[in-house]
């Protein structure tokens, strides 16, 4: 049995695309055990005994506090990046566990990938960046490196992690940090679970940054990196083999606009591009692409919005009254209710989303389960801080009554002492 464990993270609707991944890997490392994270329920009338991977780790069995309202909290993309810490403990509990790989479910490896394995020999932990050389032009550096510095400087469609104990605590270290902040925030400086690894090598010793051109080869590094084709026909990178490509933003059809854009006319990427298109059309019609997501409604069949999602989020209170928040009886009854006199602007298309920007402009801890007890030495602070310093308690009490008037207690609790 192997040592080295590989798992990817998907709803059912991306397991099509994780058997083109998991297929690849079984041609280069047919001695790698693979595990497949399902950010999904399972069901008894699904039969994935014939995928290609050796086990299925259901995102509610991985141990995660609170799981049903936690879960809650998330849209399917958030959820499928936010089960990944979890399930990277998981595998390194594991007896056998000496090495952990991680690759999104819309990459593909296409030669064997030894030297990630042996970069985890000296490491605990290898990181490949989005780009691994200065842009040329404006437009690239708009395009490529200032994405990078609002959504990571690392890459976490890749990541390896050996089962050291810098290892584990790492995998604990960023489940801790997702578990409340797994969201796409931008503006508040968060982008799911990508931009907490850049923290990593500051934090952690022994972190390996692979920054070999062959590997996690993307739009992101396209107009820096040459792709072609050998004499007999495989795909080579800068003289050297393709190691794995990341096909990100391919349903949307991002991935083929931005390729255009920084291959030129590469004909050998617009060919692999051509090629992973033509799979992925022909997977879309298979009844898998098609499987709503379990977490995507309510027990009663209705669809959770957005803006349900997001009040849950911020809500201290209703985690605490709605503990399993999917029960249409109690926080679909709640928000159908009083959820219209609280937020009257989130019933109303046209205000909905500008509504729904401002009550999430602060950054909040988010989804507190049982962690969610007042912090008394904060509260205490505040109060200190404005009997000492009159012009700052002025200033706490203007925000407060602010908060108050558009949120009541719960947002005020929320807000100053959450």
């Amino acid at each position: 049995m192997s040592n080295i464990n590989v798992f990817t993270s998907a709803a059912f609707n991306y397991i099509p695309k994780v058997r083109m991944l998991f297929q690849s890997l079984r041609q280069h490392h047919p001695e790698w055990r693979l595990h497949l994270a399902l950010a999904d329920e399972p069901r008894p009338d699904i039969d994935l005994s014939r995928e290609p991977f050796d086990q299925i780790w259901p995102a509610s069995e991985l141990g995660i506090p609170d799981w049903r309202g936690w879960a809650f909290c998330h849209t399917i993309v958030e959820l499928a990046t936010a089960i990944k810490p979890f399930m990277l403990l998981r595998l390194l509990k594991l007896p056998d566990c000496q090495k952990v790989i991680y690759l999104d479910p819309d990459t593909v490896a296409f030669s064997r990938l030894d030297d990630i394995v042996a970069a985890l020999d000296k490491a605990n932990i290898v990181l490949t960046p989005h780009q691994t050389r200065p842009e040329k032009t404006l437009s690239a550096v708009m395009d490529n490196e200032i994405c990078s510095l609002k959504h990571g400087i690392y890459n976490l469609g890749f990541i390896a992690v050996a089962a050291s104990d810098v290892g584990h605590e790492f995998a604990e270290w960023w489940s801790q940090r997702i578990y409340h902040f797994c969201r796409a925030d931008i503006p508040n400086g968060l982008f799911t679970d990508q931009r907490w690894i850049d923290l990593v090598p500051a934090f952690f010793d022994g972190v390996a940054i692979m920054k070999s051109s062959r590997h996690n080869v993307a739009t992101w590094n396209l107009t820096t990196r040459k792709l072609g084709l050998s004499a007999s026909g495989n795909y080579m990178v800068d003289g050297e083999p393709l190691g794995f490509y990341h096909f990100t933003g391919f349903d949307s059809g991002a991935h083929r606009i931005m390729a255009a854009k920084n291959a030129g006319n590469n004909q050998a990427v617009h060919q692999l591009v051509n090629w992973y298109a033509k799979q992925t059309e022909a997977l879309a019609d298979e009844p898998l692409a098609k499987e709503p997501w379990a977490y995507g409604f309510y027990t009663d069949g209705t669809p959770i919005s957005k803006a349900q999602r997001l009040v849950y989020r911020e809500r201290v209170d209703l985690q605490s009254a709605f503990p399993d928040p999917f029960d249409a009886s109690t926080y679909l009854a709640w928000w159908n209710n009083q959820g219209k006199v609280e937020f009257p602007d989130f019933f109303d298309q046209e205000k909905c989303e500008k509504a729904m920007k401002e009550f999430s402009s602060a950054l909040t801890p988010g989804f507190r389960g049982n962690t969610s007890n007042i912090d008394w030495e904060k509260l205490s602070g505040i109060l200190r801080q404005s009997f000492f310093q009159p012009r700052t308690g002025f200033a706490i009490g203007k925000r407060g009554w602010e908060v108050f008037k558009s949120e009541g207690i719960a947002g005020l609790k929320r807000r100053l002492l959450g």
